[in-house]
């Protein structure tokens, strides 16, 4: 008789079972009660409340400012991972654990402190003052908040791919008379463009979400700097417990349609990664 083979977790069915069970619990039961709860209100009262002018200012200050945080993280987030890789220098371990600050500051401190700093009369607003340029209280502020929080998603996740990028191949394109930004750009890139993609989904994700951090900074003015996250703490501090889950179902809905559309391309750039190989 043959032995069997020993395996360290349970067999797939039963790993299958608590995979399901966990990711009800956590994830499925509740994103549907939100649809659930939103189902009580009708097609009629459920559009009055998400396309009435306020909401809607709230959607794209809400989108755009998690968006531009999200782009500009993906270009200074692949600098920062660059430099933590390919250079050393005194205190590099220090700053590198930094990167990771975000995750454990309560966001209200992180909202205070950027506030108090920003502000006409902080230390850096009062110095962007008498240019012209106020971030406190403005979509800037906003994207700044984000920013801080969504940057250790990019380092984190460019930061060991670029790790595993073998030199060999880099000196092989240098010898073969590449310059250096031929091999950044076709031999280093495409390799950590699917990374990148991720870490910009998941600081884009996380930034939708955002409130702590934001609410302060952002001021909440209305039809100006008011974000999505707020008026659903608005909606329920009035009880409305229907018409926050309406503004977070469309929220819902809009963040699955921007990941669907990223990690499209995420497998896109694989494939044609694969494809040139």
């Amino acid at each position: 008789m043959k032995s069997r083979k020993k395996r360290v977790l349970p067999g797939f069915g039963l790993s299958l079972g608590f995979t399901t069970l966990y990711m009800s619990l956590l994830v499925l039961i509740p994103i549907s009660m939100v649809f659930i709860e939103t189902s009580q209100l009708g097609w009629v009262r459920f559009f009055e409340i998400v396309t009435s002018e306020r909401i809607v200012h709230s959607y794209k200050i809400s989108f755009a400012t998690a968006f531009a945080a999200a782009a500009v993280n993906a270009i200074f987030g692949l600098l920062v991972a660059w430099v933590f890789v390919r250079y050393s220098f005194p205190g590099k371990r220090i700053l590198d654990a930094l990167i990771d600050l975000p995750f454990a500051l309560p966001t209200a401190v992180a909202g205070i402190t950027l506030t108090t700093l920003y502000s006409t009369n902080g230390w850096i607003g009062h110095l962007l003052e008498p240019l012209n340029i106020k971030v406190a209280f403005t979509p800037l502020g906003i994207s700044l908040a984000l920013a801080f929080i969504g940057l250790p998603f990019v380092v984190r996740m460019v930061q060991p791919v670029l790790q595993n990028i073998e030199k060999e191949v880099e000196e092989a394109a240098s010898s073969l008379g590449a310059s250096r930004r031929q091999i950044f750009l076709k031999v280093i890139f495409p390799q950590l463009l699917p990374a990148l993609l991720s870490g910009f989904s998941l600081a884009f994700a996380r930034g939708l979400g955002e409130y702590g951090s934001v609410v302060f900074i952002a001021g909440n003015m209305p039809m100006k700097t008011e974000i999505a996250p707020l008026m659903i703490m608005t909606k329920l501090e009035q009880f409305d417990y229907a018409g926050a889950t309406a503004i977070a179902v469309v929220m819902l809905l809009i963040s699955f349609l921007c990941l669907i559309v990223i990690n499209i391309i995420q497998v896109w750039s694989r494939r044609h990664e694969l494809g040139q190989e």
